[in-house]
């Protein structure tokens, strides 16, 4: 049975949310997902988007759920050892694909990544984990901060978004029974929590849980454009839960169009399975 990840780092990503792991990813994954970032950008989906408001200054770029249009991309997917290392997180017996994404902030940006959890901007409930895995060096105050233990809060908070100003997305509501609270200010209170943060090379990674808290800690400007890909991915016991309105994302259209219904398991086209353990 293959051990990609050791007893220890279990338990801190249990505890603490998000767990830094080294040298995971051998280089030629890194090379390839630049390629397809490279590739994204000259030819982006519906999806891309500039969450930099002003004209004519650094960017700060996205696009998502691109893996089944960028070669590079549907490689790292189906290929890279990502799927049965969550697996082994999350004692999963099954491991199916959420939406993969990217992130380029170019040199001298001045955007940032407003602090948020994942869980809040997806039709889907249960338990799911999220690769960040930098495409350059990174040091510890240019990427992102997670907020150690906010998982286990069992709390959800409204989502906030990217664009500069960072406005948060509706009001606090009760939905199907869960309540939507307005994000804490962590920034103006950073003193109240403890921050994870690590300096990563190329072919280290954090995986975290979709319930942490994490975000930018400092306006540090890079020298330097800097990319990601991120990778969610969910176990056995999650499924489609369309949450109300005010998560409304034209992804959403594109699952119902699907034919994906309230309660569903995850599986099919847009959610594939990944990886699963054989007895």
């Amino acid at each position: 049975m293959s051990k990609l990840i050791s007893k220890s780092e279990i338990e801190k990503f249990n505890k603490d949310g998000a767990v830094f792991l080294k040298n995971k990813f051998d280089i030629k994954w890194i090379e390839k997902l630049k390629k397809g970032i490279e590739r994204d950008i000259k030819n982006p989906s519906p999806r891309f988007k500039s969450h930099t408001t002003k004209p004519n200054v650094p960017a700060y770029l996205e696009d998502y759920w691109t893996w089944d249009i960028v070669p590079e991309f549907k490689d790292f997917v189906y290929k890279s050892p990502y799927a049965e290392i969550a697996s082994e997180l999350m004692s999963a017996k099954k491991i199916n694909l959420v939406m993969d994404n990217w992130f380029l902030r170019e040199a001298g940006s001045k955007s940032s990544t407003p602090f948020h959890h994942d869980i809040s901007y997806f039709d889907i409930e249960g338990t799911m984990c999220v690769l960040w895995l930098p495409l350059q060096p990174t040091r510890k105050d240019e990427g992102v901060a997670w907020v150690k233990g906010s998982h286990l809060w069992e709390k959800l908070f409204l989502r906030v978004l990217f664009k500069d100003g960072h406005k948060i997305e509706g009001s606090e509501c009760l939905i199907n029974g869960k309540k939507y609270e307005l994000p804490p200010d962590i920034l103006g209170n950073k003193e109240k929590y403890e921050f994870l943060k690590w300096d990563c090379e190329p072919g280290d990674c954090v995986i975290f849980d979709m319930r942490t808290l994490h975000g930018a800690l400092s306006p540090s400007i890079p020298k330097k454009t800097l990319s990601r890909y991120t990778l969610r991915v969910a176990k056995e016991d999650a499924k489609i839960s369309y949450i109300g309105d005010w998560t409304s994302y034209n992804y959403r259209k594109a699952m119902k169009d699907a034919g994906y219904k309230d309660g569903d398991e995850l599986g099919g086209k847009m959610f594939p399975k990944l990886y699963e353990k054989i007895n």
